[in-house]
């Protein structure tokens, strides 16, 4: 690889597309600097830092999903705070104990969520509920979410939990129930700061550990076709 090309693979990384749903808050945020810096410089600037965290908070970069039939990539980017099995919740409409990993997204994560298995999506619930920590584990049962069920074409079916967190208080979802969805397509973002949930299929393992940093449409987080038993992972 040339010195140009890498020059130029450095630049497409640090300056990559904003979705959609952030350029009215990046407009907004640009005319308030332009105006804070024609009354006072040092106003400005703080502002246009302000606007420089929207541009990255709302940044959607591409990704490189993996297409191997049953495999389940990470919905979001993030850092592992619990895998638990546990009933699923009932709106869900699912029945038997699942594995469910917890994907805590913090302010300076990439906030675009992205389906982590191919199928259609046969329930799309919106249930309101409080603003507890994203990170605490009371904030799945209890923090307002949009629940949707994916299931394959096989009839496997999984659930994706979009959580909201103790500021964010807007989930954005561009799929609807009735809706196909391919692996890795994009499908919603929570503004700003949140959790996501995944509810493994009743007896599937997750290949991922606690801690771990996941990246939204490339990180495997369980393989269908695989009987390995949970990882044991440790910090070095």
């Amino acid at each position: 690889m040339s010195n140009n090309q890498g020059f130029l693979d450095w630049v497409g990384d640090l300056f990559v597309p904003i979705h959609r749903d952030g350029h009215k808050f990046l407009g907004i945020s640009l005319l308030a600097t332009i105006v804070g810096f024609l009354i006072w410089s040092a106003l400005g600037w703080i502002l246009l830092i302000i606007t420089a965290w929207i541009a990255y908070f709302f940044r959607d970069p591409d990704r490189v999903t993996p297409l191997r039939e049953g495999l389940i990539i990470a919905p979001a980017d993030g850092r592992v705070v619990g895998i638990e099995k546990v009933p699923p919740p009932t709106e869900l409409g699912l029945a038997g104990e699942c594995t469910r990993v917890s994907i805590f997204l913090s302010m300076v994560d990439c906030h675009v969520n992205r389906a982590p298995m191919a199928g259609r999506i046969t329930r799309s619930i919106y249930v309101p509920g409080a603003f507890f920590s994203a990170a605490s584990d009371k904030s799945s049962e209890e923090n307002e979410r949009r629940a949707l069920v994916i299931e394959a074409p096989g009839g496997t079916q999984i659930a994706v939990l979009q959580i909201a967190g103790l500021i964010s208080r807007r989930i954005v979802t561009f799929a609807s129930e009735g809706d196909t969805v391919g692996i890795g397509q994009r499908f919603g973002l929570i503004r700003f700061g949140s959790r996501v949930d995944v509810y493994l299929p009743p007896g599937q393992s997750s290949l991922v550990s606690i801690g771990q940093r996941m990246v939204a449409g490339e990180t495997v987080l369980a393989d269908l076709k695989s009987d390995e038993p949970e990882r044991e992972a440790r910090r070095s």
